[in-house]
């Protein structure tokens, strides 16, 4: 007997059901960057995985992903599929173009995409997906704290120190 898939989270995705209009394609331009622009298909989402992620990423021309950041606890990974990239990893810059992969295990190391050229960027990205983490953005001087779908920013250096926990 085989097992029946929910029709709302479907095992197979195929490339002709999601087009550029599909539903649940998503636009972000990051608040820290007047540069980011990416927009996204959160392909995990869509067939009911919760404990991994994986995003069908476009970068227009002349756009970034998202802020330079590290993470603290959700490993990453980036593969190319088309178009070119300036990936930025610590201080290092690198071309990247369609089969080029990138790692960031934890905590991580800064990383960042840029596309200054004239050809749409698209890409797999990916990771862990915790209940919490947390992800610097060290150009900025600020962190992120994010708790299931809540989210905080602060600045690094004035946060002030926590507490002890309570006793139960």
């Amino acid at each position: 007997m085989s097992e029946a898939a929910s029709p709302s989270k479907p095992n197979l995705i195929r490339a002709v059901d999601h087009p550029s209009h599909a539903a649940g394609r998503w636009t972000f331009s990051h608040p820290l960057n007047p540069v980011s622009q990416v927009e996204g298909l959160a392909l995990s989402t869509l067939t009911g995985l919760t404990r991994a992620a994986v995003n069908l990423m476009w970068v227009p021309p002349g756009k970034e992903s998202f802020a330079y950041h590290r993470h603290w606890a959700e490993e990453e990974w980036i593969y190319i599929l088309s178009g070119r990239a300036i990936a930025e990893i610590g201080d290092d810059e690198h071309e990247v173009g369609p089969g080029d992969f990138m790692a960031f295990p934890t905590p991580s190391v800064g990383h960042h995409l840029r596309n200054p050229y004239d050809e749409e960027l698209i890409y797999l990205a990916g990771g862990e997906r915790h209940q919490v983490e947390t992800a610097d953005f060290p150009r900025h001087g600020k962190r992120l704290v994010r708790v299931g779908e809540k989210i905080a920013i602060h600045d690094i250096a004035t946060a002030e120190a926590l507490g002890g926990f309570e006793k139960p």
